[in-house]
């Protein structure tokens, strides 16, 4: 029988920490930096590496945030730990749990700021939808995410805190001495919470580099999946550097419609967009890129939209994920029929490409694909300036 996380339809809210305390946090440090940051706190030079991977291990693989809990350490050396640094992860404001399962969370990092996270049970995997910025620069007319001004990038263990937050909540962490449990309640990670991962490459990188480590959470690169809305240069670098799975927000198959849609493809086009993704390396039959597409109706939903990008996707390894349209107070769009996406998805299968129609997960609680939002960031937008933005008659 597969584990799941118990399902309660409610909405808990928790006290609000007082400001964080001044001691170095060490959750997203990279390996090399732990190791200098031991060194420059008294750890002697010699042993940095070896207490550098034990602390690492007492984290991320085990998800201890007390250092007298780290028994492998001498007692004074987890004295001076405790003194001076701290295992800090971003802090739970609320969580709500949908109808279908999906929780929804709120949660402050430094500065007051607030981002949202979305945890997705499905029949055998668990898909965590991780945020990357404060708000986002892109302004994608469909996304009610992009109707708030970025405030600022997440640091690397803000994002990878993330992830520790979740598996806090879901009770994930591997019990010391315990048989090893394969079945994973959160086995996916996706990038496509809050902002453009692509413009916060570095924190991004680092971050995933840690879910990945043999000795930290474990997660394989082709369980991770980073989605971007076209940030050319530094596609060949996520191949490179990260070797996870690429997702790319595509939602139309002219540059007149995705202008306005991704507004992003002002500055690299649809030609320059598919030029980047013939040459991905990692991009393979069974390393596809996923094109997501969002349906909305008479925008990008037709028989012609259908066929564009059928020859659009010709010599790249692609599935095409069809999103219905999820609504939002305000929004300029409405979804596409379910007779519409049907036909569209026919078209895309009869050329050879898979087209799964995304079932839409959390929207009674606004958790679903561009529904995010985080309370205290709203760019409050009349609904006429956002269906100027969008292009539309007023």
């Amino acid at each position: 029988m597969e584990p799941s996380a118990p399902i309660t339809q409610d909405v808990m809210t928790f006290p609000r920490k007082e400001t964080p305390s001044d001691k170095i946090n060490l959750v997203g440090l990279t390996r090399d930096a732990l190791r200098q940051t031991l060194i420059d706190n008294g750890t002697p030079e010699k042993q940095a590496k070896m207490r550098a991977g034990q602390i690492w291990q007492w984290i991320y693989q085990w998800g201890v945030r007390d250092f007298a809990e780290m028994t492998n350490l001498a007692k004074d050396y987890r004295a001076m730990l405790a003194e001076k640094f701290e295992v800090r992860v971003p802090e739970v404001v609320s969580k709500q749990v949908s109808e279908d399962g999906t929780r929804k969370y709120l949660v402050r990092i430094d500065g007051g700021h607030e981002v949202e996270v979305v945890y997705i049970p499905e029949e055998g995997r668990g898909t965590l939808c991780v945020s990357s910025q404060v708000g986002c620069t892109l302004t994608c007319s469909f996304c009610h995410t992009g109707t708030q001004k970025l405030v600022r990038n997440l640091t690397a263990g803000e994002i990878v805190g993330q992830v520790m937050m979740a598996r806090d909540d879901l009770n994930e962490w591997p019990e010391k001495g315990a048989p090893k449990d394969e079945t994973r309640l959160l086995s996916n990670i996706v990038l496509m919470g809050m902002g453009e991962p692509l413009y916060n490459f570095e924190n991004v990188r680092d971050a995933m580099k840690i879910v990945m480590d043999a000795e930290g959470i474990q997660l394989g690169r082709r369980r991770i999946t980073l989605s971007t809305s076209g940030v050319v240069p530094e596609i060949h670098r996520t191949a490179q550097e990260i070797g996870c799975l690429l997702a790319v927000s595509f939602h139309a198959t002219t540059d007149e419609t995705r202008d306005v849609l991704v507004p992003i493809n002002k500055k690299w086009n649809i030609e320059k967009l598919l030029e980047a993704l013939r040459e991905y390396p990692k991009a393979t039959n069974s390393e596809r890129i996923t094109f997501e597409y969002v349906m909305l109706k008479d925008v990008n939903d037709t028989d012609e939209d259908a066929h564009r990008l059928v020859k659009l996707l010709d010599g790249i390894p692609a599935k095409v994920n069809l999103i219905p349209f999820n609504e939002w107070p305000g929004a300029p769009y409405k979804r596409s029929s379910n007779n519409r996406i049907r036909a569209f998805a026919t078209i895309l299968m009869q050329a050879g490409y898979a087209s799964p129609i995304r079932t839409p997960r959390g929207e009674d609680i606004m958790a679903a694909c561009g529904q995010l939002k985080s309370a205290t960031e709203r760019a409050r937008k009349s609904r006429k300036e956002i269906l100027r933005e969008a292009g539309q008659a007023i």
